[in-house]
């Protein structure tokens, strides 16, 4: 996968954790540990990312980290009452979900450094990670309004939230920046989590859309998306991943993925709660930080040519710069 290595805000973003390892934390003293969302461990997305970067930090220290995937919500503090009892220090968790528990739950573990992802927790111990997904849905949604032939596009979320307005928000900027008469529509492939974990509907959504005169879809609905992705190749139209790289699940019919890097997050937590640079409070971390951006490798390195990249980059840079600001909601 390339995705743009050579920046120096991805690189220091993914070295942050782990540059203070010279002077470590005494090893009694620190044991990682990562609550997984709930759904599938590899599923090629978000709880994907997630393992990976708790892998790279094990891989690069060689400290072993507990983790733990709940059948549902409902097991939280089952959960993480049993990753503390397998001496869990520092726990990294997955999931916007999972935001009011944990502020119940923090206060009863003072000496825990909890780092939640997606969501924001305001206590002492707890460090708050989310991601300007409006700046990389921006460029997404630029490649898509440039790529459709019927000058319609759609967006499938897993529910109706705040957090996937976000994508939303900026997936249709992005794609009025490019094209300012592209049509696009909006759908849901249900009302609660389970949404996230349902490709069967994610499917007949994507197919609606499809009949709708869509012919470029992003899909932001967790494992639902293998569901999109494969009536966009049934259907022979195109489709955009989220989270981690998913282009290599369908090359030629994945145009690209807006990638959040939840893998960055875990890794850094992880790493600065060994090095003793771990703090709480909040952290956003956009295109200027390396915290998402878009998918380019040999899968789709052909849809995706270079007068459409550098149209990217020319954005990339504007935002970044502060001449391009993407709302978060409209």
């Amino acid at each position: 996968m390339t995705t743009h290595p050579s920046r120096r805000s991805v690189l220091a973003l993914g070295a942050a954790g782990l540059a203070t390892l010279a002077c470590p934390v005494r090893a009694q003293d620190f044991a990682p540990g990562l609550l997984y969302a709930v759904g599938q461990k590899f599923d090629k997305s978000f709880n994907e990312g997630a393992f990976t970067g708790a892998e790279r930090f094990r891989e690069a220290t060689g400290i072993a980290y507990r983790d733990y995937l709940p059948a549902g919500t409902a097991q939280f503090e089952q959960a993480v009452a049993a990753l503390l009892r397998r001496g869990v220090t520092d726990l990294a968790m997955i999931g916007f979900y999972y935001a009011a528990p944990l502020a119940s739950l923090a206060p009863k573990h003072p000496a825990v450094r909890f780092t939640i992802v997606d969501a924001v927790v305001e206590a002492p111990n707890v460090q708050s990670v989310t991601f300007k997904e409006q700046e990389g849905s921006f460029l997404v949604g630029m490649l898509a309004a440039m790529a459709s032939r019927t000058g319609t596009i759609g967006f499938i979320g897993a529910l109706d939230i705040p957090l996937i307005r976000k994508f939303i928000a900026g997936f249709q900027q992005g794609a009025r920046h490019a094209r300012p008469d592209i049509g696009l529509l909006v759908n849901f492939v249900g009302t609660t989590p389970a949404a996230f974990n349902d490709p069967t509907t994610g499917a007949e959504v994507a197919k609606a859309q499809f009949q709708g005169g869509a012919d470029v879809v992003f899909a932001g609905a967790g494992v639902s998306n293998f569901g999109v992705f494969a009536a966009a190749k049934d259907g022979g139209r195109f489709a955009i991943g989220v989270d981690s790289n998913q282009n290599h699940l369908y090359p030629g019919t994945i145009l690209t993925s807006m990638l959040k890097r939840v893998d960055l997050a875990v890794e850094r937590a992880f790493g600065e709660g060994r090095s003793g640079a771990w703090t709480a409070g909040p952290r956003a971390l956009g295109l200027a930080e390396g915290g998402v951006d878009y998918a380019l490798d040999d899968n789709n390195r052909a849809l995706v040519t270079p007068a459409l990249r550098d149209r990217l980059e020319e954005a990339r840079e504007a935002i970044i710069r502060g001449r391009i600001r993407v709302a978060e909601s409209l």
